[in-house]
This record gives structure tokens, C-alpha cells and sequence, in this order.
């Protein structure tokens, strides 16, 4: 049952809008939501709607050309003024998945760039952010085939894979990242099988990652997050692949809550863990994964989740939305480049910039 969808789409020239699945209906309803302002943009990556850092990148990058729409006719200093004042109140939407500043950033610098040209305006600057915006979903489109291709040689016919979280095409503009690895795969002609955990407090691996599995054809099993270590215990996972928000220069990532806990079930199982990621995510700024910052979200989460009251009122509630895998536990690093064995600061280093 192979049925394609577009997890986001630009709608027009300049002056249009970006579509997008609204993820926060699934899987019970298939919907999707015009975003014809930055409020819009910015309210959808809050609240989930779009989510997984390469999809909230490109988002935002398409959130800079929404918020620049009226500011077409101004004089170009102004124009920048919008710009700059865009980004940074993209900015806020979520702190941890790293891409949605790289892509802000890259925005904002060509922006800058293209400013300089003798006699441009306004418009052409928009015009030119849209350009970009473009660019950068249809690079991560690239990205994500790239990473399935060299994830695909870590997987023989047979294996059972478990994931966490959502890393598939509903986390990107293409196939995914983990994801991307099990359908290529499969487009190889092996026999693939997939464990997926749930992913409490909102489900994205039981809502999207079954979903998605499920619609490509991939045999799939899903199963509470506290069922993993039995799960390999028994002998049932072959290896652990997951996707990535953030990757600090030692190669601490942070990932969906929970991960880190997988990551130690594997290494105590002999199971490789691998992570599964484009190169926007790493940040070489960050040292290790203690800098890295973890978003907390509304203790309605995990009291209320999906509308019904599973806790008593007035409970406190600690909900993070992210934890940090070290390095140590990390098997390897499957990108767009290739695969990083064992990532160090050095393997790293010279990967990312080569």
C-alpha cells in the first residue's frame, strides 16, 4: 500500500503559501493546513503539526518568505529589517532541533548577500529568499536518499530494526533519515522488518512511524517503549537505527525522549546503535551534549494526553521533550556523506567540513 504524500509543499511564486500535513490528526485523519502567514508557520512547528528537525528547517525557511510577503514593496534597508525580525521570532518556536536555526540563518545571510547587488529591490530579495527556500527543501529531499543509500549496506535481508520516535518522511522534505535506511533497504530487495516503539507522552512512533511503515508495505511491529529490553532480550533486534535534533562536535545527539535509554539497552545487548542524520544537524559550536538545550513541554502532555485525564489533578510533572545519547554509546553516524564509525570529535570534524 503504497500511497505517496507530501509532507509540505510551497503553493505558488512569492506571494503563495506553504501546505502541510497536520501531523497532530494522524493517523486517524489525513488532513492538511494552508500556512499563509509567519504566525501560522510559527504555530505549527510549536504545537507539532510539522515536526522533526529537517522538516521544521525547511518550514522555516518557507516561514521567512511568508513573513516577508508585505514588506515587497518597502525600501530594501526595511526589507532586511523584516527579515532579521522574522527570523528571530521563528526563532522561538522550539529550541533544540538545530536545523530550524541553520536554515533561519541561511536565510537570512543570502538575504544579506543578495542585498549588495547594484539597484535591487525588495521584491527581488523576496524573490530571491524563495529561491532559497526551494533550494534548501529539494537538498533535503537529496539528503535523505543519500543517507538510505549508505544506511542500506548496514542492513542484510532478514534483520529486525527498531526505531524511536518518527524519523521517516513525515520528519522530513524527503524518505527520512532512520526511515530512509529501511526503505532503501527494502528498494534493494531485502527483507526488512521493524520493532516501533510508541514514544510516550505523544505517541509519534505508534501515530507516524506504524503509519508510514504501514503505508509503505514494511512489516512492522509496534510496541510500548518499556517493552524494548525485553524485546531484545529475546533476541528480536538486529539493530537500533534513530534519527537526530541536534549532534554536538563530540557526537553527542539529542533525539526524542526516550532514546538515550534505548541506546543503553542496546550497548548492555551487544546491539548496534546507529543514528541517522544530514549534516544541518550537527553543530560544531556546541562542545558536547551537556550545551545542548532541551525543550520542556506542557505537563498537559502527560496528564491529558489526546484529550483524556490520566493523572491526578495538580500532579507535578517534569516533561522533557529530548534527551542526549553520548557518543560512547553511539555505533555509528549514517549521513548524507557517508557512514561515521565510532564518531569522536576528529572523525567528525573532518567529515562535516570535508
Amino acid at each position: 500500500m503504497n500511497q505517496p504524500y507530501h509532507t509540505l509543499h510551497w503553493q505558488g511564486d512569492a506571494s503563495g503559501w506553504l501546505r502541510l500535513v497536520d501531523q497532530t490528526l494522524l493517523p486517524g485523519r489525513y488532513e492538511e493546513v494552508d500556512c499563509r502567514s509567519v504566525e501560522q508557520v510559527w504555530e505549527a512547528i510549536k504545537v507539532l503539526r510539522v515536526r522533526g528537525a529537517p522538516a521544521i528547517g525547511v518550514t522555516a525557511a518557507y516561514g521567512v518568505v511568508l513573513g516577508c510577503q508585505n514588506s515587497r514593496p518597502g525600501a530594501t534597508a526595511a526589507f532586511l529589517k523584516r527579515v532579521n525580525a522574522v527570523a528571530d521570532y521563528l526563532a522561538t518556536s522550539r529550541p533544540t532541533a538545530v536545523n530550524l536555526f541553520w536554515a533561519l540563518d541561511r536565510m537570512s545571510n543570502v538575504a544579506v548577500e543578495h542585498a549588495t547587488l547594484p539597484n535591487v529591490t525588495a521584491a527581488a530579495i523576496h524573490d530571491r529568499l524563495l529561491e532559497e527556500a526551494l533550494a534548501i527543501e529539494t537538498e533535503d529531499k537529496a539528503m535523505c536518499t543519500a543517507i538510505g543509500q549508505h544506511g542500506s549496506r548496514l542492513l542484510s535481508s532478514g534483520m529486525s530494526v527498531l526505531t524511536h520516535c518518527n524519523a521517516g518522511a513525515l520528519a522530513t522534505a524527503g524518505d527520512g533519515t532512520a526511515l530512509s535506511v529501511i526503505f532503501a533497504a527494502v528498494t534493494d530487495g531485502k527483507q526488512i522488518h521493524v520493532f516501533a516503539d510508541e514514544t510516550r507522552p505523544l505517541l509519534q512512533g505508534a501515530r507516524l512511524t506504524a503509519w508510514e511503515l504501514q503505508r509503505r508495505g514494511i512489516p512492522v511491529t509496534l510496541i510500548c517503549d518499556n517493552m524494548a529490553a525485553q524485546v531484545m532480550k529475546e533476541g528480536r533486534v538486529d539493530i537500533v537505527i534513530t534519527g537526530a535534533d541536534r549532534i554536538a562536535a563530540n557526537g553527542d545527539s539529542a533525539n526524542k525522549i526516550g532514546t538515550f535509554g534505548v541506546a543503553v539497552l542496546a550497548k548492555y545487548h551487544g546491539i548496534p546503535f546507529c543514528i541517522a542524520a544530514p549534516s544541518s544537524t550537527f553543530d560544531l559550536s556546541i562542545a558536547d551534549g551537556s550545551q545542548i538545550p532541551i525543550e520542556q513541554r506542557d505537563a498537559a502532555e502527560v496528564t491529558q494526553g489526546f484529550g483524556r485525564q490520566s493523572a491526578p489533578d495538580g500532579i507535578d510533572v517534569y516533561n522533557p521533550a529530548f534527551d542526549v545519547t553520548p557518543a560512547n554509546l553511539i555505533t555509528a553516524i549514517i549521513t548524507e556523506k557517508g557512514i561515521i564509525n565510532g564518531p569522536t570529535f576528529d572523525s567528525i570534524r573532518k567529515f562535516v567540513r570535508a
